[in-house]
């Protein structure tokens, strides 16, 4: 019983930004869980290659932020591979500026692709999915979703507003059995952060402040990942699980 209750086997997955980081790390895990895997991206061949790396895995290249393409890629998908059960909005940028420096197609960008594209995905996603009365959507959110830092104001806006499309999205759509609840990574080792990760003085300082004392592994939000696009979460809704050893626990 326990097992099947983390069971994906026939579940059709959509993992966006997938080519490679944290949303390869969720479509591989997704895939070891049963699932049949759709990877995103905006480069093909780069996704080709992401997609070697995982039996069964399907590429769909597309822009998020294009809610026409969207529309059609999920189409498209339902329309060659069946229901869409499960999806995962991961696809994310960061940039970063002080405030009183930031260009304001800089803001755009970041909102576009962080806010923006997820609504689309999920909206596309969702409609379908309410249409059936079940369906699977989890939101990839961060410490930033309750954090502040200098240097990121888009990023964190855009990551403060999924955590109140998660719980409005729950709002209107847990009555349909469409369960929408999001991932809050902390800090994560990916080739995003990786001059950051290569930076002592920042490590030493997220050492210092993260109570596990260290950068996380790509690999450890995978059971959150797949436990929220699980059967055993059926009656969790509109809820951020953080990953983050700890970070918005403590002072």
């Amino acid at each position: 019983m326990s097992r099947a209750l983390f069971d994906l086997t026939g579940r059709l997955a959509l993992v966006t930004g997938s080519s490679q980081g944290i949303g390869l790390a969720l479509a591989k895990g997704l895939a070891e869980a049963g699932a049949t895997v759709v990877l995103n991206g905006r480069d093909a061949a780069k996704l080709d290659a992401a997609c070697a790396g995982i039996p069964g895995a399907l590429a769909a290249p597309f822009d998020v932020t294009d809610p026409d393409a969207v529309e059609a890629a999920i189409a498209g998908i339902e329309a060659v591979h069946g229901p869409l059960h499960i999806l995962v909005a991961n696809a994310g940028i960061n940039l970063r500026a002080p405030s009183v420096e930031m260009p304001p197609e800089t803001w755009r960008k970041v909102l576009g692709v962080n806010l923006d594209g997820v609504w689309f995905c999920c909206q596309a996603a969702g409609k379908r999915m309410v249409a059936r009365g079940a369906g699977k959507i989890i939101t990839i959110c961060s410490v930033q979703s309750e954090l502040g830092r200098p240097t990121i104001a888009p990023y964190a806006s855009s990551k403060g507003a999924l955590r109140m499309l998660t719980r409005t999205l729950c709002a209107e759509w847990a009555r349909q059995g469409v369960n929408v609840n999001g991932v809050a990574p902390g800090y994560y080792d990916t080739e995003l952060t990786s001059a950051l990760v290569q930076d002592p003085s920042f490590t030493d300082w997220l050492c210092q402040r993260v109570p596990a004392g260290r950068w996380g592994k790509v690999e450890e939000l995978v059971g959150a990942t797949v436990f929220l696009a699980a059967p055993a979460s059926d009656f969790v809704h509109g809820h951020l699980l953080y990953v983050d050893g700890g970070m918005t626990a403590v002072v």
